[in-house]
C-alpha cells in the first residue's frame, strides 16, 4: 500500500528521500565539503601555472586561452566522471560497511531511483564547483572561449548520462569486489585521465596509443566533442566525420546508463542468490 506500490509516485519519493539522505550526510562533514571545494581550485591553479610554464615566449593571448580552455574543459569532464564513479559505485560499498544495504533491498523502494539519487546531490555541487573554477580560469587568462555554449551544455548532459552508466556498472563491481574496488576506481580515474586526454590535446599522445586505445574509448569522443565545441575548433579524433563523432557521443549518453544498469542488476542478483549482498 502507499509507497509500497510500484509506480511513478514511489520512484519519485524514493529519489527525493534518498537525495535528502545524501545531502544530510554531506552537511555533517562541513570541513570535508569545504576541503573538496578548495582542492578543486588548487588543481585548477596548478593547471593554469602549467599553461604559462609550457607556453613559448611571445605566445599570443588567444593561443593561451585555447590551450587553457583545452585543459579546463577537459577537467570538467574529469571531475564529473570521477565523482560519478565514487558517489554511485563506492557509496554502495559504504552502505555495506554500515550494514544498511540489505535493509534498502528489503524495502519496496525502486533500486534505479536509489542508485540515481546517490549522485544527484554531488552532481549539483560539482556543477557549482566547475562553474566557479571556469570563472577563475577565465579571469586568469583573460576570458575562455565559449562558442556554441548551449550545444556544449547539451553535450555535457550526454557525457554525464554516459558517465552514470559507468557508475552503475561500477556499483555492481563494488558489490563483488568490496574493498578492492577502491583500487579499481583509482585506476579508472588515471586510465581515462591519460588515454582520454582529459587535460591535454589528443595530438600529444603517441600515435599507437591514440589509434589503438583512445579511439576505442567512448569517453574520448565525449571529451573531444565537448571541449572542441566550446573552443570553436574542429574535433581531434574525427575531424572529417563530425556526424559519426556526434553519433558516438549520443549513443554513449543513451546506451551507457541502460547497459550499465543492466550490468548492475545482473551482478546484484547473483550476489542476492549467493547471500553476499550485505556481506562486509
Amino acid at each position: 500500500m502507499g509507497l509500497g506500490r510500484p509506480g511513478l509516485a514511489q520512484y519519485l519519493a524514493t529519489f527525493v528521500d534518498m537525495s535528502k539522505k545524501v545531502i544530510v550526510e554531506y552537511s555533517r562533514y562541513p570541513v570535508a565539503f569545504v576541503a573538496l571545494f578548495v582542492q578543486v581550485f588548487l588543481i585548477i591553479l596548478l593547471l593554469m601555472m602549467s599553461v604559462f610554464v609550457f607556453s613559448a615566449p611571445g605566445t599570443e593571448g588567444a593561443d593561451v586561452r585555447v590551450f587553457a580552455g583545452m585543459m579546463a574543459y577537459g577537467f570538467v569532464t574529469n571531475i564529473f566522471l570521477s565523482f560519478t564513479l565514487w558517489e554511485v559505485g563506492w557509496s554502495v560499498r559504504e552502505e555495506q560497511v554500515r550494514g544498511t544495504l540489505e535493509s534498502l533491498y528489503l524495502s519496496p523502494t525502486n533500486q534505479f531511483s536509489n542508485l540515481l539519487s546517490r549522485v544527484f546531490a554531488v552532481l549539483l555541487w560539482t556543477a557549482i564547483m566547475c562553474a566557479a573554477g571556469l570563472g577563475l580560469v577565465s579571469g586568469i587568462v583573460g576570458g575562455l572561449p565559449a562558442t556554441n555554449l548551449l550545444l556544449g551544455l547539451g553535450l555535457l548532459g550526454l557525457n554525464i548520462s554516459g558517465f552514470l552508466g559507468l557508475g552503475f556498472l561500477f556499483a555492481g563491481v563494488t558489490i563483488k569486489l568490496k574493498e578492492t574496488a577502491q583500487i579499481l576506481v583509482s585506476f579508472l580515474q588515471f586510465f581515462f585521465f591519460i588515454f582520454s586526454a582529459q587535460f591535454f590535446p589528443f595530438a600529444v599522445l603517441p600515435k599507437p596509443v591514440l589509434d589503438y586505445v583512445s579511439r576505442f574509448l567512448p569517453v574520448s569522443y565525449a571529451v573531444d566533442l565537448f571541449r572542441t565545441t566550446l573552443l570553436g575548433i574542429p574535433p581531434e579524433l574525427l575531424p572529417n566525420d563530425l556526424a559519426l563523432e556526434y553519433a558516438i557521443v549520443i549513443g554513449f549518453g543513451v546506451l551507457s546508463p541502460v547497459l550499465g544498469y543492466l550490468g548492475y542488476k545482473r551482478i546484484e542478483r547473483k550476489a542476492r542468490l549467493e547471500g553476499t549482498l550485505g556481506e562486509y
